[in-house]
């Protein structure tokens, strides 16, 4: 390479929610910025987020928020959250044109309810800043630099550009249909970086079950989802809401579980407790107590009475697993039935064999090691010049705008290290 000459001072590959952002801060401190995107727009993955509305963070205080990628995760996260906490995306949103409300579950959206006004903010705010954007420009490698020398990249056009930094924010593997076909982790292993093996996640779970498949269409707002091993052994539990579905069990009590499942490699049951504000003792309290009123109420009626309405597939589905051919009346149950009943009450099992893969995934969980990364700059510890922030790092949240959080505080830590970096450099 050409150790003198280059054709910009940073080099973003990628043009979703990390790259647009990070290219945006990084501009602001007068870096020639490039900006790559293989796709004919900038931002695809964010118009397809949240059924098109882009829950673009969470309500949570920061350390709430990290706590939520695990223990490893959130130790990474510290600096980039204390750098870009919740409140300061929904403010810098703000400043940008777009006005944000809160939803259940801590999730917070665009007030218009457009993902589109999201987009469109970040590109403007990018080109606004000096970013140049080049859409249809597919990069299908990369080149380390020699000593003193820049970083090359090679486009599927035959070009070839150099740059003085690159930062790759090119996502994972999930929603392929919007770019993010995984080159990413391709380019890290050529440049013998660590990458822990690409997962779906954030994606609907599959059930080889008749019976689950015949309650499709069925949500339920308070349920607590136990991941466990076919003996019982717990792996993860998560209390959200989830809905079945022809192929499974989806919703966010289920989707952020899949990481797990993906990972398991075989059979895993869905363990859902139906009544999780409610004791065992008392569910079976109340059973007897009905088994005493005239009429001969069934379970059904008897648990709508008390304040715990399950639509009927539900409950005949509950009265099978409990073993009877359909749901009794509480006066016919004898006290190994009502045991069986309140154990399917408070453990429905629902066998799980897998996943819809990453082409319904939302994320992907794996990616770039995070010890390989600096968490406070996001600059590759044995590759100076390289940044990696968003999806393509090993980093993985829930449901609930956290992962879009992640992807624009670690940008802002790439942008904030380019403008202390660049300008004393540029000559």
């Amino acid at each position: 390479m050409n150790a003198g000459r280059s054709d910009c001072d940073v080099l973003v590959v990628g043009a979703g929610a990390a790259g647009l952002w990070a290219a945006a801060r990084a501009a602001e401190g007068g870096a020639r910025v490039c900006l790559f995107e293989k796709t004919p727009r900038a931002g695809t993955k964010v118009l397809a987020s949240g059924g098109t509305h882009c829950n673009l963070t969470t309500t949570l205080p920061p350390e709430d928020a990290a706590r939520l990628f695990g223990s490893a995760g959130a130790r990474f996260l510290r600096h980039a959250f204390r750098a870009l906490p919740p409140a300061a995306v929904r403010e810098h949103f703000r400043t940008l044109g777009v006005e944000t409300v809160e939803a259940p579950l801590d999730k917070v959206f665009p007030a218009s309810g457009r993902a589109r006004d999201v987009r469109d903010a970040l590109r403007a705010w990018a080109l606004r800043a000096g970013a140049r954007l080049r859409l249809d420009s597919a990069v299908v490698g990369i080149e380390a630099p020699d000593p003193g020398g820049p970083w090359g990249v090679r486009l599927a056009s035959g070009e070839r550009v150099l740059t003085r930094f690159l930062v790759l924010a090119v996502g994972g593997r999930s929603f392929a249909r919007t770019g993010t076909s995984g080159d990413g982790y391709r380019w890290l292993r050529e440049l013998d970086l660590p990458i822990v093996e690409p997962v779906p996640a954030l994606v609907p779970l599959t059930s080889p079950a008749g019976w689950v498949h015949e309650l499709s269409g069925i949500s339920l707002q308070d349920v607590e989802v136990r991941l466990a091993e076919p003996g019982g052994k717990t792996i993860a539990r998560r209390s959200r809401p989830i809905v079945f579905t022809h192929t499974g069990i989806s919703g966010p009590g289920a989707m952020d579980l899949s990481e797990h499942v993906a990972r398991a490699g075989r059979p895993l049951e869905a363990r859902l407790d139906l009544l999780p504000a409610v004791e065992r003792e008392e569910v079976r309290a109340l059973l007897i107590r009905f088994g005493s009123v005239p009429g001969r109420p069934g379970i059904g009626r008897a648990l709508a009475q008390s304040g715990h309405v399950f639509p009927r597939r539900l409950v005949a589905a509950l009265a099978r697993q409990a073993g009877f051919e359909r749901p009794p009346s509480c006066a016919d149950l004898a006290r190994a039935s009502r045991h069986r009943l309140v154990e399917a009450l408070k453990g429905l099992a629902v066998p799980i064999d897998g996943t819809l893969g990453f082409d319904r995934a939302e994320v992907t969980a794996g990616g770039l090691a995070l010890g390989a990364v600096d968490p406070g700059t996001m600059q590759v510890r044995s590759r100076p010049g390289l940044f990696v922030c968003g999806e393509l790092l090993d980093l993985q949240g829930p449901i609930g705008g956290l992962n879009f959080q992640a992807a624009f505080a670690t940008a802002e830590l790439v942008g904030r290290t380019l403008q202390r970096t660049v300008p004393g450099a540029v000559s």
